[in-house]
């Protein structure tokens, strides 16, 4: 007899193939895509918690892999009959689960999923694209920030440039809230973005906190590109010098200057306001 439903198993449950070693393949290629924020060898990146694994469904990623720990098998009643029967489901003890994953506390659940392909030219599809930038903006938290106020403020995709954490690190991932999954995000060399903005006729706009135009009064409709760099440095010279204006937000003297994510977030919202109301 069981003491409670929880302990019960359940069709879900039957589907969880018990793996004990922390060498199996599947929990080493999840461990290594989590450790170098990066993809596994057949182009997978790993993923981990309720919410972000639902976003990923939402988004129609295609599965490789979902991961259950033994405390947190629970989970798989919610999930995996949103996930196809072709995807393995693994049952890991608590300790080997824990060794694979990224957070300290984990919630029990983790994926290899396959993210969807995107190619710089797709950026430049539609009429009067707003492209985003991202220069050696290193806090994982901070990008991700940016990739979910980029999607929210209708940009079309986010170019990365030299210096710049992955978009894989996984705090950027959660950060993202999903939005990773859904927007095209390039990664390319500012040498080789700058002659395509140029053919494709976008303006560049810079960010900074100090000398510039207020962002109340610069000019964010039609094509162009937003640029957002390193907190402390700011845009790197080669693209600071390709810049049409510099955009400044203004704030309170007694704080030095907004983090890369926060100043991204309100220059997109500004920029959003001015194309619907055009």
């Amino acid at each position: 007899m069981y003491d409670d439903c929880s302990a019960m198993p359940t069709q879900a449950h039957s589907r969880l193939r018990p793996v004990s070693s922390p060498q199996n393949q599947q929990v080493k290629d999840l461990r290594k895509a989590f450790s170098k924020g990066d993809l596994t060898e057949d182009g997978h990146a790993a993923i981990e918690s309720v919410r972000i694994i639902e976003e990923a469904i939402r988004s129609g990623l295609r599965f490789r892999t979902v991961f259950f720990s033994e405390s947190g098998k629970a989970r798989a009643d919610r999930l995996l009959p949103q996930l196809g029967s072709y995807v393995e489901t693994l049952l890991l003890p608590d300790e080997v689960f824990s060794s694979a994953v990224d957070t300290e506390t984990p919630q029990g659940v983790a994926a290899l999923v396959k993210l969807k392909s995107h190619e710089i030219e797709d950026l430049f599809r539609g009429a009067e694209p707003l492209v985003v930038v991202v220069s050696a903006v290193q806090d994982p938290g901070n990008l991700g920030t940016i990739l979910r106020s980029a999607e929210a403020f209708e940009a079309v995709g986010v170019v990365l440039t030299e210096g710049t954490v992955s978009p894989l690190n996984p705090k950027c991932v959660r950060a993202s809230a999903g939005s990773i999954f859904r927007l095209p995000v390039i990664q390319t060399k500012t040498r080789e973005l700058l002659p395509i903005l140029a053919s494709k006729g976008l303006r560049i706009l810079g960010t900074t906190s100090y000398k510039g135009t207020p962002l109340p009064q610069a000019d964010c409709k039609g094509a162009i590109a937003i640029c957002i760099g390193n907190e402390g440095a700011g845009l790197p010279k080669e693209l600071l010098a390709k810049v049409n204006a510099n955009i400044v937000i203004p704030h309170s003297s007694k704080v030095e200057s907004l983090n890369a994510g926060v100043a991204a977030s309100i220059v997109l919202y500004e920029a959003a306001r001015q194309r619907a109301a055009k």
